[in-house]
């Protein structure tokens, strides 16, 4: 791949600058990226969820989604998504963007069949997704049929509350209020012709790329692995197809991206699985160049070590025992106790262990510090 493009990509970042408002320009690039994927989505295999983020009403989110749908892969705006077939059918010709408006309340958790419509936007981020719908047959009849719900998918809200597994396959983009009125106003009767133009270069730039997409392979940064690598990998291949700086641009993304991932989990703000956060914590506390350490000894050094989460004041409501910590580790990782020789206390093998924290990306024999 020889070509160039990297000039229309910047003048696809330059675009979003004149309308949008962000505390970080780095996003305007990754919304650069992310509007070019929607048209080569079939061909990255995956399809990120972008999330139009704001602490506040007012920021612009109305007026990114606006820009979307001038410039993504054939949109339909849905402000209100009323049911999972409503979602399906509309994918049942061919890809679609869909962009959601509101997110804060369409998707709300406590909204009824809210549930049914996060699984369809889960499952419909790779290729091949689909999902049975009832469909009207002959003679009044309902027949089985399955639809896709594979899409690129664009949410906006206020802070969403957005369940931990949606979230994990968002790539964010934060906005904050033009206060100073630098942003220029979206006056479509103004703009519109000027926009078509330049989707009409995007979709041009699509078709010559689309051959060399497909199963393109992408060097991605140390650690961009699992979830991760299913997010980032298709806007990597679309910046490696623009050329320039564009491939470095990605890999700043993508580094970004991983930076805030770990704060997030730093602070608690990521709600790992019971399972997850055991294994993290027995590499903590697990005493360095111990081969084997006792059931026992153990249940008191995680409480010692992070005794709200495995405290009598956790939200299970008392201590953990250790028939607990063996359902646990068992459950996660498919390791169990042992008892050495036959004899003595049962306990757990750094040799068994050790795997599973590689797999897993947890750093080996932590300090022990109560955290």
């Amino acid at each position: 791949m020889n070509a160039d493009y990297s000039e229309l990509f910047n003048g696809i970042e330059s675009w979003f600058a004149r309308f949008i408002s962000v505390p970080d320009e780095a996003d305007l690039s990754l919304l650069t990226l992310w509007t070019v994927h929607t048209h080569l989505a079939e061909e990255c295999y995956t399809s990120p969820r972008l999330l139009i983020d704001s602490t506040m009403p007012g920021s612009g989110k109305t007026t990114v989604l606006d820009h979307l749908s001038r410039l993504a892969h054939h949109p339909v705006q849905a402000a209100s998504l009323s049911s999972p077939a409503l979602l399906t059918r509309l994918l049942d010709k061919g890809v679609r963007t869909i962009l959601i408006d509101e997110a804060d309340r369409s998707l709300a958790p406590d909204k009824q069949g809210v549930g049914d419509l996060i699984a369809v936007l889960n499952s419909g981020y790779r290729r091949g997704a689909s999902r049975p719908v009832l469909v009207p047959g002959e003679g009044g009849t309902w027949i089985d049929k399955e639809m896709s719900t594979f899409a690129p998918v664009a949410m906006a809200g206020n802070s969403p509350k957005i369940p931990e597994d949606t979230r994990s396959r968002c790539i964010r983009v934060l906005l904050m209020p033009d206060l100073e009125g630098v942003a220029e106003d979206s006056d479509w009767e103004l703009l519109e012709d000027e926009a078509g133009l330049l989707r009409d270069q995007i979709v041009d730039f699509a078709d010559s790329v689309r051959d060399d997409i497909r199963g393109m392979a992408v060097d991605l940064p140390d650690g961009c692995m699992g979830r991760s690598k299913e997010r980032w990998r298709p806007l990597k291949r679309v910046a490696v197809a623009a050329g320039g700086h564009w491939p470095n641009i990605a890999d700043e993304l993508i580094q970004r991206n991983m930076a805030e991932d770990e704060a997030y989990r730093d602070a608690g703000l990521v709600a790992d699985p019971p399972g997850m956060v055991l294994l993290r914590d027995l590499s903590a506390v697990w005493p360095d160049g111990e081969p084997f350490v006792t059931t026992d000894s153990l249940v008191s050094q995680l409480i010692a070590h992070n005794p709200q989460y495995w405290g009598a004041a956790s939200a299970y409501g008392r201590s953990l025992t250790a028939k607990r910590l063996a359902s646990l580790v068992a459950q996660a990782s498919k390791v169990t106790s042992i008892r050495p020789g036959g004899r003595g206390k049962r306990g757990y093998s750094a040799a068994h262990l050790t795997p599973i924290w590689l797999r897993l990306g947890i750093p080996l024999y932590g300090s022990g510090a109560p955290g």
